[in-house]
């Protein structure tokens, strides 16, 4: 056999070969997916996996060897527990890691947490906040700006979904200091409070002054050296404050909250901290200090770092002092001008009082007996002028009443006349004289009317009377009366002038007829020959007289 080779191997059997391709059972114990696999990598579970030996692979397999089935024990998890065994697993695996992506969906909650999503061009994930570290943090996150966290990867469990827990944010670019500030700044200025309208001025004679620094530090001692070189008696009361630190603003906090307590120790406040890097100065860029600073009752100055040096505490201050001793001279200074004031003041007056001497000198020395009797003769015109200007003026007045009051007697005396008596009946013989007048033209106007309508009435009377129209030829035909004691028709019941019934005669319709006598013995006017008989009387009513017949028969 050549040397490097194995030597053959004895001939397999069907038993060898069963031992040789059954699989050695292990312990089951769940395999861990891959947490970024999907659900279609996943192979389905099986309660029977079988394991077949081709003959075709393995030539030494015989070809009446048989399929033997292998038993595998299955785990079956529920979703709360498969996606806590995935929180735990992702939770010790990426418990300390940095991302960098932009804000997206930012959403500050009511509780004090912040939710956002950090994304790139090709991925996203949710990011929580929790309130703790959100208030650590020196800015407010916001959409689109770019940042690097901090934090751990864990699972939402009520919503399976991936996300990172922030312990930690730092904005990339500009620093998270720098950008603290601008943001406050932003938001403090929308609100009002750097508007000069609700800035208050100084008092400009302070008996004491309320400090705010280290009581340890230059800056006090520069503030004292100034306060003492410019303004002797002025009072300082110091607060004692840390100057830098996590818990500075609190304490510059109780200093304003002291001093405003205690109004009628201090008549204003200054804030005093030397210079320092964005860093030493960043307690004076809280929030909390710029609202207590806005909200003081008293004056504050604000006196911060070097010239070149902006604070929000210097924006929302009544004042800001490029240096703690600049605002110390601006404080006295009004204190410090008054020695200049007054002393300008006295040379003025100096002046003022010489030049009115010399005046009063040259006016003394023009003065002569000549000038004094002059002056004074023109004095006393002028009071003569003036006396005849009064008489003239009361001249004028005692006019002007007098004509005033004869034009109100010359009134009065009218109005007098004319309520007199005699004028008043003369007034009235007239006023009788024109309404007799007009009565008897008013009388003789209707007297006048009413016999023109007499002779229009009896016109149409005789027009209408039966009389005249006997006078064309008719005649009015009577019955004799029955009654030899009635009184005739045509001679006592008719007027032959008026055509009116005769005064006492009995009434008759409108036809002559009496109703109480029967039309054959009424002697009454015939209208029908029936109502006569032959041999009956009757009596002819002619145009001049009457005449008397007897009727020899009737005909209808």
């Amino acid at each position: 056999m050549p040397a490097g080779e194995n030597p053959p191997s004895s001939p397999d059997t069907l038993a060898s070969l069963r031992r040789k391709s059954r699989p050695k059972l292990e312990k089951s114990r769940p395999t861990q997916p891959d947490l970024f696999s999907t659900a279609e990598s996943a192979p389905a579970p099986e309660s029977k996996k079988a394991v077949i030996l081709s003959a075709a692979k393995n030539p030494h397999i015989p070809a009446s060897a048989t399929v033997v089935p292998v038993e595998q024990e299955r785990r079956i998890y529920s979703v709360r527990a498969l996606v806590a065994d995935i929180r735990q697993h992702t939770e010790s695996a990426y418990s300390n890691i940095w991302v960098e992506g932009e804000i997206s969906n930012c959403r500050p909650a009511a509780s004090g947490h912040v939710y956002f999503t950090l994304k790139d061009g090709e991925a996203q994930l949710p990011i929580v906040l929790f309130r703790r570290q959100a208030q650590l943090l020196r800015f407010r996150p916001q959409d689109g700006l770019a940042v690097l966290v901090r934090g751990r990867i864990s699972v939402y469990e009520s919503r399976g979904q991936l996300q990172l827990i922030a312990e930690t944010m730092e904005p990339r670019g500009a620093g998270a200091l720098q950008l603290a500030f601008e943001q406050l700044k932003r938001r403090l200025a929308d609100e009002g409070l750097f508007d000069a309208a609700r800035k208050r001025p100084l008092p400009p004679f302070p008996h004491c002054i309320g400090v705010v620094t280290s009581p340890t530090g230059a800056v006090i001692r520069d503030i004292v050296t100034v306060v003492r070189r410019r303004h002797a008696r002025l009072n300082l009361l110091i607060y004692p404050a840390l100057m830098q630190g996590t818990n500075s603003p609190q304490t510059v906090i109780d200093g304003i909250a002291w001093f405003n307590a205690h109004p009628d120790r201090v008549d204003l406040i200054v804030i005093a901290r030397g210079g320092g890097s964005l860093e030493d100065l960043a307690a004076f860029n809280d929030e909390s200090l710029a609202r207590a600073i806005a909200a003081s009752e008293l004056p504050i100055v604000s006196a911060i770092g070097h010239e070149t040096d902006f604070t929000i505490a210097d924006f929302v201050a009544d004042l800001r002092a490029p240096t703690p001793s600049a605002a110390a001279e601006l404080i006295t200074a009004a204190q410090h001008r008054i020695e200049d004031r007054v002393h300008a003041l006295t040379t003025r007056l100096q002046r003022a009082v010489s030049y009115s001497l010399m005046q009063s000198r040259q006016r003394y020395a023009r003065l002569s007996a000549d000038s004094v009797l002059m002056r004074l003769r023109d004095s006393l015109y002028r009071r003569e002028q003036h006396l005849d200007d009064l008489a003239y003026r009361a001249d004028s007045a005692l006019h002007r009443r007098l004509r005033s009051h004869t034009a109100r007697l010359t009134s009065l005396t009218a109005r007098l006349q004319q309520q007199a008596p005699t004028a008043r009946l003369a007034l009235t013989h007239r006023r009788l004289d024109r309404v007799r007048e007009a009565l008897i033209r008013i009388g003789s106007h209707l007297l006048d009317t009413r016999r023109t309508r007499l002779a229009s009435a009896t016109t149409r009377l005789h027009a209408l009377s039966p009389l005249a129209v006997l006078n064309r030829g008719y005649a009015l035909i009577y019955a004799e009366p029955t009654n030899p004691g009635a009184p005739h028709l045509a001679s006592e019941m008719w007027d032959s002038m008026s055509g009116q019934p005769s005064p006492g005669a009995p009434p008759i319709d409108s036809d002559g007829w009496d109703e109480n006598i029967s039309p054959a013995s009424n002697g009454t006017l015939l209208r029908n020959a029936a109502d006569v008989k032959p041999g009956q009387r009757i009596r002819a009513r002619l145009a001049t007289g009457t005449l008397t017949a007897t009727v020899l028969e009737t005909h209808e």
